[in-house]
């Protein structure tokens, strides 16, 4: 069950205390994570998980100050993605994770309600890596024709630990298996995210649109321009869509029955399209993406397993 549905039981204060240890699983090609993260499928849920992101008080700050979020916002996106899903694919997966954590060192201060934070902070830091968690559990629940059984929940739960550990932070904040990363990502779902000025700007962007706003990471005014008028719309749906119901419940997010019919119908589409797609094109044209974006972003392009 994803953390989108009805609430699990939230997890007690002395079960907090008492918890096991995370279970790592070998993480490589032709594992359950690796085999989800290097899908097309993967990135749908995406623009959902970056605004739970900034709904976090900790990284909402460091985006508005550390960042040209609010003149470029999906500058953001198209450098962060190619790394962090090399961290999975790549052969150097855990060396480009401990360079992700190095450039966050300098991120810190005191946000608009005079809370200090740090992007290291170890709840701060693991929330990050909790959304993209949460968007390939979303993924392979909502767009992939099959079902993920317990044990493979468990599987892919225990894999996405080894591959938070390569960051080489503190563990402490990460749960023990799926039902306990569910119950705590629910909680700060429902207790702890908040309308942040970065959240509030991206909202607006997904209501609303913008002009101003550059979609591809390169590229002239009217391929930019086509860009939008193809995906604006999807994107609404989806970025909305997957949002857990409590987010969209507590920020006021509109979504209508029609919303959910349309969101429904793109769902399906995706899990019936991708049937008639060779797994070897699929995970192609998610390398070929992600290293053309990584190409105009980074000085270190993103390298697929072979």
């Amino acid at each position: 069950m994803p953390p989108s549905s009805s609430p699990p039981t939230v997890v007690t204060a002395a079960a907090r205390t008492a918890r096991r240890t995370a279970a790592h699983a070998p993480l490589g090609p032709g594992t359950l994570l690796w085999r989800h993260a290097a899908d097309l499928r993967s990135l749908l849920p995406g623009a959902a998980a970056g605004l739970m992101q900034l709904m976090h008080p900790g990284i909402g700050a460091g985006v508005s100050e550390h960042s040209a979020f609010f003149d470029a916002p999906f500058d953001r996106i198209h450098r962060s993605v190619p790394q962090i899903w090399a961290t999975i694919l790549a052969p150097d997966g855990t060396d480009r994770a401990r360079t992700i954590r190095d450039l966050h060192r300098a991120i810190g201060g005191v946000d608009e309600h005079a809370r200090r934070y740090h992007a290291l902070e170890p709840e701060t830091f693991w929330w990050a890596h909790a959304t993209f968690t949460w968007e390939i559990f979303k993924a392979a629940e909502t767009f992939h024709p099959g079902t993920l059984t317990a044990e493979d929940h468990e599987q892919m739960y225990a894999e996405t630990v080894t591959w938070y550990s390569r960051y080489g932070v503190s563990m402490r904040p990460v749960p023990a298996d799926y039902a306990s990363f569910q119950s705590k990502f629910w909680h700060i779902c429902t207790k702890q995210l908040e309308l942040t000025p970065a959240a509030a700007r991206a909202l607006e962007i997904a209501r609303h649109g913008s002009e101003t706003i550059t979609i591809l990471p390169v590229g002239g005014h009217r391929l930019d321009r086509a860009g939008r008028l193809v995906i604006e719309r999807p994107l609404r749906l989806l970025t909305f869509g997957c949002l857990p119901t409590v987010v969209r419940q507590r920020f006021d997010i509109p979504w209508t029955p029609l919303d959910q019919a349309q969101f429904a119908a793109l769902a399906l589409a995706n899990r019936q399209g991708y049937r008639m797609m060779p797994t070897g094109i699929n995970h192609w044209a998610l390398r070929s993406m992600l290293r053309y974006i990584g190409a105009h972003t980074r000085p270190h392009r993103y390298q697929p397993a072979a």
